[in-house]
């Protein structure tokens, strides 16, 4: 069996390696426990999985892909008359797939559903406590000798209410945190979840943006939550209060945010994910002048941090991520699907009509 692994970095290659590793240590050692990720080859490139590139898939019997991999309709037709059978992606996120495409060629798509939710979780709560506290301005200032205070008065987080938008495992774990600092926590979301109860309490969305001093995002992006953040959800916001995206860019209309961080309607901004992301995030483009002029303009606002999608980016995390896509790709091999397929009950229906759940 080949696997085309497409939007390769170099921590990418050594975790598949170490859990294709692992896999045949296992095999070696107890010969029932032998898996076929052990012995498929895997092909890497660097390059993005879309039109342009999609040739690339040729002879492979799966393709493993990222976040900002484009697997529109065309893309996985293409796959399909190719001989691709499996799309494995290395993420919980699948707005970028076009699910019914893949049904009705019969490619089967399987995700990591969760892999430490703790560690996009703490990475939200860094984002907090630095825009707060303007740590990033602490830090500039200080490498420079200037050790004035002025222009870094933050505030105490206890007391403060925050709330969540989806309360899958990554918010509520975030939830926690944030209670644990003695705030009070209101979440919104269609599905409640028990396991958020003796965490905060459930409210209204528009009750939830009145309330909040600060509002963190943590809900999949789906046509029900594209630009859940406008601009009138900006409006209902209270004046000064923060802004925190860990889960997809296209929850946020990011000119919205800028109109209401030059009034000062918005307190801070802190994004680790952007909409218009794909061509930019995870490369070096320092040398270059970067053409994205809603980014570059996001990016004067001294109280607005921009990351570039590292919430996930962990050891644990890696581990997990490259672990799960071979155990998806193992279940494949052996059954035609695998637990963690997103197309095996579809059944032909729209996308959009799919649950809306917290991530």
């Amino acid at each position: 069996m080949k696997l085309a692994v497409f939007s390769t970095k170099p921590y990418d290659k050594r975790y598949i390696e170490a859990a294709r590793v692992a896999a045949a240590a296992r095999g070696a050692a107890s010969p029932a426990d032998r898996s076929a990720s052990s012995d498929v080859d895997v092909v890497y490139h660097e390059f993005p999985l879309e039109d342009d590139t999609v040739a690339l898939a040729k002879g492979a019997d799966a393709v493993c892909a990222f976040v900002n991999d484009s697997l529109t309709g065309s893309v996985v037709e293409a796959l399909a008359r190719q001989g691709v059978k499996a799309i494995l992606l290395r993420c919980a996120g699948y707005n970028h797939v076009d699910l019914v495409a893949a049904e009705k060629a019969g490619v089967m798509v399987a995700n990591v559903p969760s892999y430490s939710p703790e560690a996009v979780a703490e990475f939200a709560v860094a984002l907090i406590q630095t825009l707060n506290r303007n740590t990033h301005r602490a830090y500039n200032r200080a490498r420079e000798g200037n050790f004035a205070l002025d222009g870094l008065l933050g505030k105490t987080l206890h007391g403060k209410t925050v709330g969540f938008i989806g309360t899958g495992k990554i918010g509520i774990a975030t939830a926690r945190i944030m209670k644990g600092f003695g705030c009070r926590v209101l979440a919104y979301d269609p599905y409640p979840s028990p396991a958020f109860e003796g965490v905060g309490e459930y409210t209204g969305l528009d009750e939830l943006l009145a309330e909040s001093d600060i509002v963190s995002l943590h809900c999949p992006l789906m046509e029900s939550t594209r630009r859940i953040i406008d601009e009138e959800a900006i409006a209902q916001m209270k004046p000064g209060a923060m802004l925190i995206n860990t889960s997809r860019g296209g929850l946020v209309d990011t000119q919205a945010v800028i109109r209401a961080l030059k009034t000062q309607h918005l307190g801070g901004v802190a994004l680790d994910v952007y909409e218009g992301e794909g061509s930019l995030f995870y490369d070096d483009h320092s040398g270059e002048i970067i053409h994205d002029d809603v980014l570059m303009r996001l990016m004067t606002f001294h109280n607005a941090i921009v990351t570039g999608h590292q919430a996930f980016f962990t050891e644990e995390a890696l581990r997990e991520i490259a672990e799960c896509t071979l155990r998806n790709m193992d279940e494949f091999v052996a059954t035609g699907t695998c637990k963690n397929s997103l197309t095996r009950d579809l059944r032909l229906k729209r996308v959009d009509s799919l649950p809306v759940r917290g991530v």
